[in-house]
C-alpha cells in the first residue's frame, strides 16, 4: 500500500512539475523536456496493459489540457505505453509474455546501458510522434528533426539525472 501511495505522489509531482515548470522551458529556443515521461517509464511492468494504456492516455490528456495541444500528447503517450512492454522485452532479451521475472526499470536494479536505452528509445518514440503530429508538415523538415533530437536528448538527460539522484546504484558484492 505504501508503494502505491508513493507512486501516485511521484506521478502527481512530476505531472505538476511538467505543467508548471517544464512547459515554460525553451532551451536554445526549441528544447523542452518532457519530464512527465519519467512517471510513465517508472510504472511497474507488471501492471495490466489496459491500466498502463489508461494511465498513459490520462497523463497525455492532462498535459494536452494545459499545453493546448489538442490530443497530441494523449496519442503520443498512448503509443509510448503501447510500445513500452516490447522495448522492455527486447532490452531483456526475453520473449516472455509475463513480466514476473523482469526487474523494475530503475538504476540500481538495471545497469546504466539498459536504463539509458530504455529511456532513449521511449523518449524518441514520444518526441517523434508528438512533434510530427504537432507540425503536420514536412516543410522545414531539418528544423523539425533538430527539434525532435533536441527535445529527446534534453528529456533523456533530465530523466537520467533525476533517476540517478533518487535511485543510486545498489552496490553488488564481488
Amino acid at each position: 500500500m505504501n508503494n502505491i501511495i508513493f507512486n501516485i505522489l511521484r506521478f502527481l509531482f512530476l505531472l505538476v512539475a511538467q505543467v508548471a515548470i517544464c512547459q515554460h522551458i525553451s532551451l536554445f529556443g526549441y528544447m523542452t523536456p518532457a519530464l512527465f515521461l519519467l512517471a510513465l517509464f517508472l510504472l511497474p511492468l507488471e501492471l495490466p496493459l489496459s491500466l498502463q494504456y489508461i494511465i498513459g492516455f490520462a497523463t497525455g490528456f492532462v498535459v494536452d489540457a494545459f499545453a493546448h495541444t489538442l490530443g497530441v500528447s494523449s496519442f503520443a503517450c498512448s503509443l509510448t505505453m503501447f510500445i513500452r512492454p516490447h522495448i522492455a522485452r527486447m532490452l531483456n532479451g526475453s520473449n516472455n509474455v509475463k513480466f514476473e521475472n523482469i526487474d523494475r526499470p530503475i538504476p540500481g536494479v538495471k545497469d546504466f546501458r539498459w536504463v539509458f536505452l530504455y529511456t532513449l528509445i521511449l523518449s524518441s518514440i514520444y518526441q517523434i510522434t508528438a512533434i510530427l503530429l504537432e507540425t503536420m508538415t514536412f516543410r522545414n523538415f531539418g528544423h523539425t528533426l533538430l527539434v525532435i533530437f533536441g527535445n529527446t536528448f534534453f528529456t533523456v538527460f533530465v530523466i537520467l539525472c533525476i533517476e540517478y539522484i533518487f535511485h543510486p546504484r545498489v552496490k553488488t558484492e564481488s
